[in-house]
């Protein structure tokens, strides 16, 4: 135990100036203190853990973070000397202060600020565990810190434990989660004043904040429905096919207005369930901005599941937002991982590319979203104070995967439980993981905020789905050659590619994947979609990327097996604005086949839509139905909703604390094959762009524009295509291995996008993306 009193303020002045960070060439006087960046880093760690009422282990834990600085040692490596452990003395002094539980929390985040959150004991991997860490010795392993240090930092006796709810379900969640958003105050904090310092001694101006309020945002997005309406009210509405039209647009403005009628309720859970068509975007959006206005919530946090469509629907935000659009929406892909640069110095803090989310409307990605809530990375983590207190749209919500399923919905649970959230689960879909749904522990007191969901989709309905049975290659080119307006949706790449090139001879012939980078994908669909509206042949073969947000309306959809959900998306993109009745309207699902067999996980799914099929086949779209295949897949998968055990671990450590950050990190991993990013000179903006990443020292605002540039591929396919000399690094002495660009455009086809397996054959089958 702490002796009392020891870190009690003394009266005496200092006798020696100790530094957080140096300049080149400057003198010390223009070096910034410790004391000013204890001072600093406390203070805005406060400021940042208000939301969550955290404020004074928040200052503390600022105020400890480089408490190790206070030591000659440190100041030498200021001057050139070798590099000195900073971090471990004030995780030691925070424990010491207030004992194994508020101040191990502490420790955690004060040890890893640099390194990352370790665990808390047993092993890890390529770092030291925070017990290791606490078993170091001042004055043998670390060094002696500098008494001066408790004349510039005064230490309660006692800290106030925060006021957690914790998790009824999950001993010891709730405290390891509240670690991570404790971490996040602290680096955040850290790196904005780290940034401040530097941009201040160089004259340049630091660019955050002073971004526009959710007010004015909402008075924009209003005006910008309003317009619509009107000219949606206006159109001809003469034919039958116009008159469907209108009474679909009168629908979803119904769906709208009753959705923003809901804001008033109080925070939490909501689901809104909309089949595809019914506007569920914009009525999400609207709930967003008025629950937000309500209730004094700070943003709205879109968050999306395919990177392939994430450019699309901020860009829909941007043009709602008028004016302000542009500064006001912050697109945060997964597709650069900033945790590859290096920290060699202070300084190169400020390349780290990664946002912290201060921007009034974030519009990202389930793998971004998720991962950071369970990481342990300060580029990873840094973001995450700026999610309490927001609005999060879970778009497509039933597209979260099932081997994780159990602590996303903990974590979901969480944000809602302690960190003053609203989380809105918005699909055509919905997942049935309530807990009136009989779900073990779902979801409580969910409410829906569309109107009616089982008279909408009846309604709505716009298709109809009939199983065809095994349909094989030729069967399909058959298929596309018959119907001049035809989208086929198949389970990989490869299979698309195939038959593509088998077919591609035709009038109008398209293929979508994600080896197409945005901009090319774009291009097409701009493409597509005028063929589509002027009636021209519009054969397209795809992937399941089109299935989530790609707006198309094709008169016949063929979909391969694979889950109910994925079949009600793809039926979407048929018929999408009513303009034909229902019973001409086809969904044919098939099964491919057999060399473009159905992978393991795709045939569960498949087999639990047979399975359904046997009771709704007659509306096997319907709310009903849609419950009956999730309950079917639930049951199916049992354990394996939790397959690497992420729960088990923040159980087995709630009574020491001894959270294992670095596995669980490791281990919650949404997408498990390594993928990396790889730039395509498209046109001449792509290799402009490219070209001045050659000489870039941090990546700023490039990284938004290149990820238009952006082809995601394994990771074993870059590193072949490395070593076949097709692609290069770019900047590898600023940025190390973090950017690679093909050469050329040998292998990048202007129809179908990048092909490397001339090059080398990678067995992908399996994958989906």
């Amino acid at each position: 135990m702490k002796r009392k009193g020891k870190y009690l303020k003394m009266n005496n002045p200092p006798n020696k100036t100790y530094y957080a960070h140096s300049l080149e060439n400057q003198p010390e006087n223009a070096w910034q203190t410790m004391r000013s960046h204890a001072q600093n880093v406390g203070e805005t760690a406060t400021l940042f853990a208000t939301v969550f009422a955290a404020q004074e282990i928040a200052r503390y834990t600022g105020q400890l973070h480089d408490l190790g600085k206070y030591t000659p040692e440190f100041d030498r490596r200021l001057h050139g000397g070798k590099s000195v452990d900073h971090a471990t003395a004030g995780a030691k002094i925070a424990i010491e202060c207030w004992g194994d539980k508020l101040g191990k929390l502490a420790a955690f985040c004060i040890a890893g600020h640099h390194a990352g959150l370790a665990n808390g004991n047993g092993e890890g991997d390529n770092r030291r565990t925070l017990s290791q860490r606490l078993d170091l010795q001042f004055g043998v392993d670390i060094p002696k810190l500098d008494a001066v240090w408790q004349q510039e930092i005064t230490l309660p006796e006692t800290l106030p434990f925060p006021p957690l709810k914790p998790a009824p379900d999950c001993k010891g969640f709730s405290q390891a989660f509240f670690t991570r958003m404790l971490y996040s105050c602290l680096v955040d904090a850290d790196f904005l004043d780290t940034e401040r310092f530097y941009a201040e001694a160089e004259n340049k101006p630091v660019l955050r904040g002073d971004y526009p309020d959710l007010n004015p945002l909402q008075q924009h997005f209003n005006r910008f429905i309003q317009a619509f309406r009107q000219r949606t009210a206006a159109a001809p509405q003469g034919s039958e096919a116009e008159k469907r039209h209108a009474a679909l647009n009168r629908l979803r403005n119904e769906i709208y207005d009753y959705a923003v009628a809901q804001a008033v309720q109080a925070p939490g859970l909501f689901s809104m369930t909309v089949p595809t068509g019914g506007g569920k975007t914009f009525s999400s959006m609207a709930f967003a901005l008025q629950h937000a206005k309500q209730h004094g919530m700070r943003r709205v946090i879109y968050v999306i599941p395919f990177t392939s469509i994430i450019e699309q629907n901020a860009a829909e935000f941007r043009k709602a937002f008028g004016e302000l659009g542009e500064d006001a929406v912050l697109e945060h892909h997964s597709s650069f991982d900033d945790s590859r640069l290096q920290d060699k110095n202070s300084k190169d803090k400020l390349r780290l590319a990664a946002e912290n989310w201060d921007m009034p409307i974030v519009v990202t990605t389930a793998v971004q979203f998720f991962e950071s809530l369970f990481a342990d990375r300060s580029s990873r983590c840094r973001k995450l104070h700026n999610i309490a207190g927001s609005v999060i749209i879970l778009d497509e919500a039933q597209m979260l995967p099932l081997n994780l399923l159990l602590p996303i919905m903990q974590a979901i649970k969480e944000l809602t439980r302690n960190y003053h959230c609203s989380v809105v689960m918005c699909t055509a879909t919905q997942p049935a993981i309530h807990a009136t749904h009989g779900f073990y522990r779902g979801f409580d007191n969910v409410r829906e905020i569309a109107p009616n969901p089982t008279a909408l989709f009846a309604q709505l309905k716009r298709t109809t789905v009939q199983h065809i049975g095994t349909q094989s290659d030729s069967d399909l080119q058959d298929k596309l050659s018959e119907n001049p307006q035809i989208l086929i949706i198949v389970n990989n790449r490869r299979h698309a590619r195939s038959l593509y090139e088998q077919v591609k001879a035709s009038d109008g012939v398209f293929l979508l994947t994600t080896l197409l980078c945005a901009e090319h994908r774009s291009q097409i669909l701009k493409e597509i979609r005028c063929r589509l509206q002027n009636g021209d042949p519009c054969r397209v073969i795809a992937t399941s990327l089109i299935e989530a947000g790609v707006d198309v309306d094709f008169p016949l959809v063929m979909r391969a097996e694979a889950g109910l959900d994925s079949v009600a998306q793809a039926a979407g993109r048929c018929n999408r604005e009513g303009k034909m009745p229902s019973e001409n309207s086809f969904v044919w699902v098939f099964k491919p086949e057999e060399q473009w067999k159905t992978p393991a996980e795709l045939g569960l799914l498949a087999a639990a839509m047979r399975t359904v099929e046997r009771h709704y086949a007659d509306d096997l779209l319907s709310v009903a139905a849609i419950t009956a295949y999730f309950k079917e897949v639930y049951a199916q998968k049992g354990k394996d909703l939790d397959r690497k055990q992420i729960l088990a671990k923040h159980h087995n450590a709630a009574h020491s604390l001894d959270f294992p950050f670095q596995t669980i990190a490791q281990q919650f991993q949404m997408i498990e094959n390594t993928m990396r990013p790889l730039l395509v000179p498209f046109n001449k903006e792509a290799e402009k762009l490219i070209e001045s990443l050659h000489y870039a020292d941090q990546i700023g605002g490039l990284l938004r524009e290149l990820q238009r540039y952006t082809v995601q591929i394994p990771e074993k396919a870059l590193n072949a295509l490395f070593q076949a000399g097709r692609i290069e690094p770019i900047n590898e002495q600023t940025f190390g291995r973090q950017f690679y660009s093909l050469i050329g455009l040998g292998l990048y086809d202007k129809m179908a996008g990048l092909n490397w397996e001339n090059v080398v054959f990678l067995e992908v089958e399996g994958l989906v993306f």
